[in-house]
């Protein structure tokens, strides 16, 4: 039982930084500065936050006089996510 035991957790100590997203831009992402530019041609005034988090840029800004919060896809820069921001 414990020889099982010692082989699970092993197994899914190794498996968890595969599952894990990266909390840094990958190689093939768009740089931030051209995806802080995209997100002012789409209308955002200020981006107050910005950082690649879960396989994404993410942040906050200001558009429209409204504070959203914002997903980008990384390799596009497009806009997959965006709402008001409740905080």
């Amino acid at each position: 039982m414990a020889l099982s035991t010692l082989i699970l957790a092993t197994a899914f100590g190794f498996a968890s930084p595969a599952l894990a997203k990266t909390d840094k831009p990958g190689p093939d992402w768009i740089p931030a500065d051209q995806v802080k530019q995209k997100l002012m041609d789409a209308g955002y005034t200020s981006i107050t936050e910005f950082e690649a988090d879960d396989g994404h840029w993410e942040g906050e800004g200001v558009k429209n006089g409204v504070k959203m919060e914002f997903h980008v896809d990384p390799k596009t820069g497009a806009l997959t996510k965006e709402k008001p921001d409740k905080d």
